[in-house]
């Protein structure tokens, strides 16, 4: 998908694109534990109201606002994409997650509860475009800010494939030794979660131990109780039972 001048965008607008899109990519920058936001320009392109709709490969991840609305003629609106935080880093910080955005003319309404259900079925002569565009992750700009005192990257470049070469190098190196700590960061709560279920096994243990010899006690005490009480009754009951002396 190509950009679009305001020129270009008004000629379109007698029999091409519907909308356009600015930017024409989502760009995120990817931050483990933090939602991450990008805006996107939605242009109508004509002197007709036209509705659009936005979807995603990925529904649970993004958070899409609105994700449908209609704009009036050669007017635009604002749409906000919310990546909700992210647990860990994609392999190489690659995304191939997939966004739909469809438009087609609507009557002279501006209220999107207005619209119809099948607004944006492809039914009869009725117009659907659709535009698609990728999602691409950055790795936070702290990162860089931070590497680029030692490479020199805040200078004039030493040449353009070199600088081009060095960037590209300080970038994947960043990528690696996050993901190399987002592991170790990883075995550490696991290596953790197991000495505590050891723990509470052995506290189980213990408890269960000191139960068993407390019954033990019990018992053995309440045998001897026993025993004494029916040896003090046949006591009692042999001297009830012998005559009395003369």
């Amino acid at each position: 998908m190509e950009g679009l001048d305001s020129a270009s965008a008004a000629t379109m607008g007698t029999g091409g694109q519907l909308i356009s899109v600015y930017p024409e990519e989502l760009s995120f920058e990817f931050e483990l534990g933090k939602p991450a936001y990008c805006d996107l320009k939605v242009v109508n392109n004509t002197e007709h109201h036209v509705a659009f709709k936005v979807k995603t490969t990925s529904p649970r991840k993004y958070f899409v606002r609105p994700n449908t609305s209609v704009v009036q003629p050669w007017d635009a609106c604002t749409i906000t994409v919310t990546l909700q935080a992210q647990k860990e880093y994609p392999p190489d910080m690659r995304c191939n997650d997939k966004f739909l955005l469809q438009s087609t003319k609507v009557p002279p309404i501006t209220d999107v509860d207005e619209l119809p259900p099948e607004t944006f079925n492809k039914e009869g002569d009725k117009v659907v475009q659709e535009l698609k565009l990728k999602v691409i992750y950055k790795a936070p700009t702290q990162l860089n800010d931070g590497n680029s005192e030692e490479t020199g990257l805040t200078g004039a470049p030493r040449g353009s494939r070199q600088g081009s070469d060095s960037i590209s190098v300080l970038n994947n190196s960043s990528i690696q030794e996050i993901q190399a700590v987002q592991r170790l960061k990883s075995e550490r709560d696991a290596i953790l979660q197991q000495n505590q279920q050891l723990q509470r096994e052995l506290d189980m243990f213990r408890r269960r131990k000191g139960r068993r010899n407390d019954a033990g006690f019990s018992l053995t005490f309440s045998a001897f109780a026993g025993l004494v009480g029916l040896m003090l009754g046949f006591i009692l009951n042999l001297a009830l039972s012998s005559p009395p002396t003369a």
